[in-house]
């Protein structure tokens, strides 16, 4: 079978994945705006709609388009890394419950969470969406795609842990819960630091 069409269903269970997620975030808004939750950085969440969509299309099209070849030792080790990664994702889902949303809301005066992934890391959702955009597409040696995409996400990752930090910090005590704890890679710079 030709190894682009399974890659194509791949990236479409992927999408359809992401779609349960939007479906779910989107229970959890209604649910935390209905006990007084406030949004932030609103003015940059249509960016990032915008870049995970392009790069669910870029994945295959790079690949269709490009010829890229499939490497099976290489498909192998993302398809572990883009496994880890969904299961990061459903940890964090999990774990924050009905707190987990796809934008930066909160309820004021709630406490941080601070268990599961938490423990280890201030943002393990974004180290999950990091590690799937740079696997996901060399599965089958869509290397322009993967870097491209790394290279947008950092910047808008960027934007939005100053924005959500910034948020949970003015309303909670989300600084002190989270002071010496590492950002997005264990054993990394710790908060306070650049």
């Amino acid at each position: 079978m030709d190894t682009r069409l399974l890659y194509t269903v791949l990236v479409a269970a992927v999408a359809l994945g992401r779609l349960i997620e939007l479906r779910i975030a989107e229970r959890h808004r209604r649910s935390l705006l209905a006990r007084g939750g406030i949004e932030a950085g609103a003015s940059h969440y249509p960016w990032m709609v915008a870049l995970h969509t392009a790069f669910l299309v870029a994945c295959p099209l790079e690949v269709w388009l490009l010829d890229r070849p499939f490497i099976p030792a290489l498909a192998a080790a993302m398809l572990i890394l883009l496994g880890l990664a969904v299961g990061l994702r459903w940890w964090v889902i999990a774990t924050l419950g009905e707190r987990w949303t796809t934008r930066i809301l909160f309820v004021p005066g709630s406490s941080p969470v601070t268990r599961g992934p938490y423990r280890f890391l201030r943002h393990p959702n974004y180290l999950a969406v990091v590690t799937e955009i740079a696997a996901l597409p060399l599965v089958h040696t869509a290397w322009i795609t993967a870097l491209a995409f790394s290279m947008l996400n950092a910047w808008l990752l960027r934007v939005r842990i100053r924005a959500e930090e910034a948020a949970l910090g003015a309303a909670s005590d989300y600084q002190a819960a989270f002071a010496g704890r590492p950002r997005l890679v264990p054993g990394g710079p710790r908060s306070g630091e650049r």
